[in-house]
C-alpha cells in the first residue's frame, strides 16, 4: 500500500540496517565469526534490537495511530534482522570462497510476512528457495538462521524447496500456491527469486484464474461458517472472522492472481474499484491492522479474538470517549462493525467487477463467477430488471436514476420471485445510495414495497439482511441507520442491534410458517389467530430501534414507532398497537422470569397493563422472538414454560374465567383432589399426610407434583431419613428439579443455594414450603446442562447429595466454593451497579425484594444468608440472569407472617444487601488490569480520536 501523504514509515527509528551490520561485524572481529561466544553475542544483540524496535513501533502506534504503518514497521524490523543473520551466516559462519551454482539461496517471506505486514505476535513465515537440491551448505545456513530466530522467541514457519518443487507443489496445493503468490524477496540470490516468479506466472497462474478464485471463495465461505457466518458477533475474530483482515487478504490474492497486479491501487485503473472504494479499502485495512496490533501488544501474544476482556482497553488505546447513551467501548465496537460492513461492501463490488471482466475476456466460461449474458431474460411485469441464472440484475445502468423507487423494488422482486442477487446489482445499489433521500423515504409506493418485504411469507429476514448489507435499510429508515453495527457491551447479547432485529424477524417468520411448533407450541398455536399480523411484524422489527439513546429505549422506541408506522401505511389503531408493543416488549419476559406467578397480584397487575387478549397474544409472540434472537443458548424450555404459565393465567383473568372462589374453598377443593389421588394409601396414612400441608402449598403446586412429593416424603419417613432429596428432569423445559426434605431452619435456603453453588449448579428458580410438623419441602430448579436424561439425573443426584452433606454438617460451603473456583480467572470486564428495590405493592401478602448486580459464584447463598440474618422468611426466590448481570427477586415476610412496612427496617435491609452486592464490585476493581496505558511521552493526536468517534456516531 502506498504511504499516506501525511504519514511516513520512519523506518530508521525502528532499526538502522547499517548500524546492525556494523555491530555484527564488530562481534565477528572480537570473537571470531563461528565461535560459541560470537553466536551468544549475536543472539543477545538481535534480541535487544528486536525488543527495542517493537517497543518503538508500539510508541509510534500510539503516536500516529497508523495500523498498516505499524505492521510495516514490524515487518521492516524482521526483514533487517533476517537479512543480517543470513549475511552473517554466509560470510562468517559457513563462508564459501568459491560457491558453486548449487551453493546459492534466496530467503523469501511468504504469508502475511510476504505481504510486507506483520502484527507483533504474528508467525514469521519463510521460504528458502534453492536452485537445485539441498547441499550441506544450504542446510547449515538454513538451520543456523532458524535456530537464531527460535532462540529469539519467535514463532517461525518455514520450508526449503528448489524452484521445481515450488512449481510442482503450487499446482496441487492451493495453500502453497497462495504462499508463492505472495512471496517477497528478502535477501540472497535475486536471479533465483526472479526465476521462481517468472515460472510461477507462466506455469501455474496462466489460464488458472477461475480455479484459484473458486478455491479462495470456497475457503473464505468455510472460514466464515466456522467463525459463526456473521460479521456481527460481539466478540469478533479480527483476523479470520467475516469482515476481518483475511477477507481483505482474499480480495487482494484474487486481484493479484487474476489481474496480475502488485498493488490494490491498480484496481482503480482497471475500473474494478472507484477511487472512493479504494480509499475505503485502505481505511478498513488500516483500522483493522491498528486494532490487531493493539490486541497483540496488550496481551503480549497473537490474540485474534476481540473478546470482552480486552475491548475496553483497546477502545482506550484507540482514543474513544464515552458519549450519552453509548460508552467508549460501545462506540469503538460500532466503528469496528461499520468497518466490517465496509469490507462486505467491497467484496460485493469487487466480485461484480471481476465477473464483468471475466465475461469480457471469456464469454460463456464456466466457473463460480462466470456470467451467461445470453441466458438473461426480462422479469415479467417490469422492464427494469432481468433474471440472470436465478439472480436478479438491472436491465441497464440507469434503472435507479430513472426511478429511485427501483432501489426498493429490486429487493421486493427478489423476494416475490425468490431470486438471489447478482453482484453487479448490489454494487450499483451501493453506488446509488445518495438517491435514498427524503423524497424516496416518503414515497407511498416505496413504503408499500418495504412493508411487503417485511411481512413476506417467504424469506423476509434474508432480504432485510441484504438491504442492510447494501446500506439501503439504514438510509431508507434513518432511525435504523443509527443502530447499524451498534453493540451492547454485555455477555447477554451475542449480536449487534441491527443483526438482532433482523434475527428477531427471522424467528417470527419461522413461527409464522409453522416451522417452530416443537420449540414454541403456544406461539405457533396463537399466531394464525392474530388479526394485526402487519403490526406484529413492524413491532418485532422496531422493538430495539432506539437502543443507544440516553433515555429508556422502550419509551423512545414507542415514539419512533409512532413516527414511522404512518409512513409505512399503518392505520392509527395499528400505530398505537405497535407503539404499545415496543414500549412493553420487555414486560412479559421480566414478569415471567422475576415474579411469583402463583401470586394473584402478579397476574392481576400484568392483566391490567395488557388489557386485551389480542395484545396478550402479540406480546407473547414478540417476547419469544426477542429472547430467541439474543443469541445461542439464551432461550431454553424453562423460559418458555414461564411465559406459557403467565399467558394462560392472564388469559383466564382477561376472559373472565379467573376463579373468584375464596382461597378457603379452593384449598378445600385441592385437599379433596389430593385425597382422591392418594386413594390407594391406607386411610390412616392418608389422613395424617393431608394435615402436613398449608394453604400456599396446596394452591401453588400442581396435583401431579403433590402426588410425587407425597411418595417422596412417605419413603423418606419409612427409611428414617432426616435429610432426603429426589430429582426429576425435563428436557423440553431444559430444567432439572431437586426436591429436598429437611428440618426447617431460617438459614435453610442459604445453605441449599450455597451447596448448589459449590456443586456448580446454576439456579433458575426456587419454591419454598414448610410442613405442619416443622419440616421444609423445597424445590430448587437448576438449568439443565447435559443432553442425555440419565447423565443429567446422575449430575442432579450428585448435587442433591452435596446438599445433604452440607445440611448434615459433613461439608462446609465456603471451603467447597473456594476449592471449586480455585485457579479460575477472576478478572471480568463488566461492571454492574448494585441495586436493591423493596416493594409492598407487587404482592398482597409478601414484601418483594429485588436485587440487581454482577453475577458471581455463591451470590445467592450470600444474599439469602443476609435475609436470614435479618429474620426474614423467604417464600419464593426467582433468579434471572442476563449474561453477566443477575436480577434476583425474593418474596419475603417477617417471622410472624407480616409484610415489612417499617421504613427504618426497609432502609436497613437495603443497606445490608448493598454491602454484600458491592463487595464483589470492590474486589473486581482491585483486580482489574490498569488498562492500555499510552507509552510515556506519547502524544496521541486528538484529531485521530475525533475521527474515530465521529465515525462511530455517524454510522454510514
Amino acid at each position: 500500500m502506498p504511504d499516506s501523504p501525511d504519514k511516513t514509515l520512519r523506518l530508521k527509528e525502528i532499526v538502522d540496517p547499517a548500524v546492525l551490520r556494523a555491530s555484527f561485524d564488530a562481534i565477528a572481529a572480537e570473537h571470531g565469526g563461528a565461535t560459541t561466544q560470537a553466536r551468544q553475542a549475536i543472539l543477545a544483540e538481535v534480541k535487544r534490537v528486536n525488543a527495542e524496535g517493537r517497543e518503538r513501533a508500539r510508541e509510534m502506534l500510539f503516536d500516529d495511530g497508523g495500523g498498516t504503518l505499524c505492521a510495516r514497521r514490524i515487518c521492516h524490523l524482521q526483514d533487517v534482522i533476517t537479512e543480517a543473520l543470513y549475511d552473517y551466516a554466509s560470510a562468517h559462519v559457513y563462508r564459501v570462497e568459491n560457491p558453486s551454482t548449487s551453493e546459492r539461496m534466496t530467503v523469501t517471506a511468504v504469508g502475511g510476512y510476504g505481504r510486507g505486514t506483520l502484527a507483533p505476535g504474528s508467525d514469521i513465515d519463510l521460504l528458502f528457495v534453492l536452485p537445485y537440491r539441498k547441499t550441506p551448505w544450504s542446510e547449515q545456513v538454513v538451520e543456523w538462521i532458524l535456530y537464531m530466530l527460535w532462540d529469539m522467541g519467535l514463532k517461525v514457519g518455514h520450508a526449503t524447496r528448489n524452484v521445481d518443487e515450488c512449481i510442482r507443489l503450487s499446482r496441487s496445493d492451493m495453500t502453497i500456491r497462495t504462499a508463492i503468490l505472495e512471496a517477497r524477496f528478502i535477501c540472497g540470490e535475486w536471479t533465483l527469486f526472479a526465476n521462481l516468479g517468472e515460472r510461477f506466472d507462466r506455469e501455474v497462474v496462466e489460464d488458472s484464474g477461475p480455479e484459484f478464485i473458486s478455491a479462495k471463495l470456497a475457503e473464505r465461505d468455510a472460514r466464515h461458517k466456522k467463525a459463526g457466518d456473521t460479521r456481527y458477533l460481539v466478540e469478533p475474530n479480527v483476523k479470520e472472522g467475516k469482515g476481518g483482515l483475511r477477507d481483505l487478504n482474499t480480495l487482494f490474492w484474487i486481484a493479484k492472481y487474476f489481474y496480475h497486479i502488485r498493488d490494490t491501487a491498480e484496481l482503480v485503473g482497471l475500473s474494478v474499484l472507484s477511487r472512493r472504494e479504494l480509499k475505503l479499502f485502505e481505511k478498513a485495512e488500516d483500522f483493522l491492522w491498528a486494532v490487531r496490533c493493539h490486541m497483540h501488544f496488550l496481551t503480549n501474544k497473537a490474540e485474534e479474538r476481540l473478546s470482552f476482556d480486552i475491548q475496553r482497553d483497546i477502545a482506550a488505546g484507540l482514543g474513544y470517549q464515552d458519549h450519552p447513551g453509548l460508552s467508549a467501548v460501545e462506540r469503538f465496537m460500532k466503528h469496528y462493525f461499520l468497518v466490517a460492513k465496509d469490507v462486505g461492501d467491497l467484496t460485493r463490488i469487487f466480485c461484480a467487477g471481476l465477473e464483468d471482466q471475466q465475461a469480457k475476456q471469456a464469454p460463456g466460461i464456466s466457473g463460480v463467477i462466470s456470467r451467461f449474458a445470453s441466458r438473461a431474460r426480462k422479469i415479467p411485469g417490469t422492464l427494469d430488471f432481468i433474471e440472470d441464472k436465478g439472480r436478479i440484475n438491472l436491465a441497464d445502468p440507469d434503472v435507479f436514476k430513472r426511478d429511485p423507487v427501483n432501489i426498493i423494488r429490486l429487493f421486493h422482486l427478489a423476494d416475490i420471485r425468490e431470486l438471489e442477487f447478482h453482484p453487479d446489482a448490489l454494487k450499483r445499489v451501493t453506488r446509488s445510495l445518495r438517491l435514498v433521500n427524503a423524497e424516496l423515504r416518503n414515497d407511498e409506493e416505496a413504503n408499500r414495497l418495504f412493508l411487503s418485504i417485511l411481512t413476506s411469507k417467504r424469506r423476509p429476514a434474508i432480504i432485510l439482511r441484504r438491504m442492510n448489507e447494501a446500506g439501503v435499510l439504514g438510509r431508507f429508515i434513518p432511525e435504523f441507520g443509527k443502530i447499524v453495527s451498534m453493540m451492547q457491551f454485555n455477555m447477554y447479547h451475542h449480536y449487534t442491534v441491527d443483526e438482532h432485529l433482523i434475527r428477531t424477524v427471522s424467528v417470527l417468520s419461522g413461527i409464522d410458517k409453522g416451522q417452530e411448533t416443537q420449540e414454541h407450541p403456544l406461539a405457533s398455536k396463537l399466531i394464525p389467530g392474530i388479526e394485526e399480523r402487519e403490526a406484529l411484524y413492524v413491532a418485532v422489527f422496531l422493538h430495539d430501534i432506539a437502543k443507544g439513546r440516553p433515555e429508556d429505549h422502550s419509551v423512545a422506541g414507542a415514539r419512533v414507532a409512532r413516527k414511522l408506522c404512518p409512513r409505512f401505511g399503518l392505520s392509527p389503531h395499528q400505530t398505537e398497537l405497535v407503539a404499545w408493543l415496543v414500549e412493553e416488549h420487555l414486560t412479559m419476559s421480566m414478569v415471567a422470569q422475576s415474579r411469583d406467578l402463583n401470586d394473584r397480584k402478579t397476574i392481576s397487575d400484568f392483566a391490567d397493563n395488557v388489557r386485551s387478549l389480542e395484545r396478550l397474544k402479540m406480546l407473547l409472540v414478540l417476547s419469544v422472538c426477542d429472547i430467541r434472537a439474543v443469541g445461542p443458548g439464551v432461550w431454553n424450555g424453562w423460559k418458555g414454560q414461564l411465559l406459557r404459565t403467565l399467558y394462560y393465567e392472564t388469559e383466564l383473568m382477561l376472559s373472565g374465567g379467573f376463579s373468584e372462589v375464596s382461597r378457603k374453598v379452593r384449598t378445600a377443593h385441592a385437599l379433596e383432589a389430593l385425597d382422591q389421588a392418594l386413594s390407594d394409601w391406607p386411610a390412616k396414612d392418608r389422613k395424617a399426610y393431608l394435615k402436613l400441608h398449608y394453604e400456599p402449598y396446596l394452591l401453588a403446586v400442581p396435583l401431579e407434583e403433590q402426588v410425587l412429593h407425597a411418595s417422596f416424603i412417605r419413603e423418606a419417613d419409612k427409611a428414617g431419613k432426616r435429610f432426603a432429596s429426589t430429582v426429576r428432569t425435563n428436557a423440553f423445559h431444559a430444567i432439572t428439579e431437586i426436591t429436598l426434605l429437611s428440618p426447617d431452619h431460617p438459614r435453610l435456603l442459604s445453605i441449599v443455594t450455597g451447596a448448589c453453588a459449590a456443586a456448580g449448579a446454576n439456579i433458575a428458580d426456587a419454591q419454598v414450603f414448610t410442613t405442619s410438623d416443622g419440616r421444609a419441602l423445597d424445590t430448587i430448579l437448576i438449568n439443565r446442562e447435559l443432553p442425555d436424561d440419565e447423565d443429567e439425573l446422575r449430575r442432579a443426584a450428585s448435587i442433591g447429595r452435596m446438599i445433604e452433606e452440607v445440611l448434615a454438617g459433613e461439608a462446609h460451603i465456603p471451603e467447597v466454593i473456594a476449592r471449586k473456583n480455585r485457579g479460575k480467572r477472576k478478572n471480568r470486564p463488566f461492571t454492574v451497579k448494585p441495586q436493591v428495590a423493596i416493594s409492598n405493592t407487587l404482592s398482597n401478602k409478601f414484601t418483594v425484594i429485588e436485587i440487581e448486580c454482577l453475577d458471581r459464584p455463591g451470590l445467592l447463598s450470600e444474599v439469602t444468608s443476609v435475609l436470614s440474618d435479618l429474620s426474614l422468611d423467604i417464600a419464593s426466590a426467582h433468579i434471572t440472569t442476563f449474561g453477566e448481570k443477575v436480577v434476583d427477586t425474593f418474596y419475603v415476610r417477617d417471622l410472624v407472617g407480616m409484610k415489612i412496612t417499617n421504613e427504618t427496617r426497609q432502609i436497613n435491609i437495603a443497606a445490608r444487601l448493598k454491602a454484600v452486592l458491592a463487595k464483589e464490585d470492590d474486589e473486581l476493581r482491585d483486580r482489574m488490569p490498569s488498562g492500555m496505558i499510552a507509552p510515556q511521552g506519547s502524544n496521541r493526536r486528538p484529531r485521530a480520536s475525533a475521527r474515530a468517534n465521529a465515525r462511530a456516531d455517524a454510522g454510514k
